[in-house]
């Protein structure tokens, strides 16, 4: 009976790893991100070339999606815009799980070019982490009333738990 039993958790388990780098192979390949996977480099999309837009037009939208130029990945991310500049927030960077997940900020910071996606355009623009400055309060405040309701001090930020990107034009 032990012998059956192993042998079902054996198979459910090689049946999961095979599911899950199936999962993660085809993201590797497909038009952005699926969900919260990081997916492949944007094969679709108008090129935004224009003058620097009105931002005021993601406050409404709560996830958009960007692709790092290196590595050549994207993802979904939440977004912020202040008097004309915009956001994206990273949290949770001081947990056990932030710290096995999230390797973009740290590419991010290296090489900081990337293009946003947004109802079907993108934007190539430039991220710049933000360690300190006047804007970090009003920016923490549209975070918190967009996303969670509940205050987010500057102590986050020094802490390293919460980065914040600027996207700035390339």
């Amino acid at each position: 009976m032990k012998s059956i039993i192993s042998n079902i958790l054996i198979g459910l388990i090689l049946l999961m790893t095979v599911a899950g780098t199936g999962v993660f192979t085809v993201a590797y390949f497909h038009d952005g991100p699926i969900a919260i996977i990081a997916g492949g480099a944007f094969k679709s999309g108008e090129l935004y070339t224009g003058p620097i837009p009105d931002w005021t037009f993601v406050e409404d939208i709560n996830t958009v999606e960007f692709q790092l130029i290196d590595p050549e990945r994207s993802r979904t991310t939440w977004i912020v815009e202040h008097e004309g500049r915009v956001f994206i927030p990273s949290g949770y960077m001081n947990t056990v799980m932030g710290k096995l997940w999230k390797h973009w900020p740290m590419e991010a910071e290296k090489d900081g070019r990337m293009i946003l996606r947004v109802g079907g355009r993108l934007y190539p623009l430039q991220m710049e982490r933000l360690r300190s400055g006047d804007i970090l309060v009003p920016v923490l405040a549209e975070l918190s009333s967009k996303y969670n309701g509940q205050d987010i001090s500057l102590d986050e930020i020094a802490s390293g738990s919460l980065w914040i990107f600027e996207l700035k034009p390339r």
